[in-house]
């Protein structure tokens, strides 16, 4: 769904929404900035993962071919990723898809867990700096981006987090470490 959205998002921004228009452009940042760090529909990140107990980081879930962690790792790769090549020209994205998901190992420590939080919240960070920093036209193609825009690589960013987000809840539902 997210998809069509910024298909039609990227059709209007060419088509319809020349420079000059009225958007108002500080209400599209506050609106993306309460998608990535405050969850407006749902929940937050923090607040999904705040919690979770140590025995079901890593725990396999029935049905399910990832853990709590990996599917973690993976948004934090993903979305480290898609920050990268916002920013950077020089960036080589990862393998598809190996270079997105952690390796399968029986165990997990305290470590793991918390540097990927770490760098997550961090790489989240920096998203939102991208976000408030009013030099940057979001609706603008990034120069190396091969045609895309500021604004597609955050709401990318905002789609991909939501869906597995979503898939971390319901994992934790079905391990009963969800609370209400």
């Amino acid at each position: 769904m997210i998809v069509i959205f910024l298909n039609k998002l990227y059709n209007y921004q060419q088509n319809f929404n020349p420079k000059g228009s009225n958007m108002n452009e500080d209400t599209l940042r506050e609106n993306l900035y309460e998608f990535l760090k405050k969850g407006p529909a749902h929940l937050s990140i923090r607040d999904a993962i705040d919690g979770i107990r140590v025995e079901n980081r890593h725990k396999p879930v029935k049905n399910s071919p990832t853990t709590i962690w990996e599917e973690l790792e993976h948004i934090r790769l993903a979305q480290e990723d898609i920050l990268r090549y916002t920013l950077d020209p020089s960036w080589q994205s990862p393998e598809w898809p190996a270079g997105y998901w952690p390796e399968k190992s029986g165990e997990l420590t305290d470590n793991q867990w918390d540097k990927t939080i770490s760098l997550f919240f961090a790489d989240l960070d920096e998203i939102v700096n991208l976000l408030k920093d009013e030099s940057i036209d979001l609706t603008e193609t990034i120069p190396h981006g091969e045609g895309r825009t500021y604004l597609r690589e955050i709401l990318l960013i905002i789609d991909h987090n939501a869906y597995h987000l979503g898939k971390i809840v319901h994992m934790r539902r079905l391990l009963r470490d969800m609370p209400d």
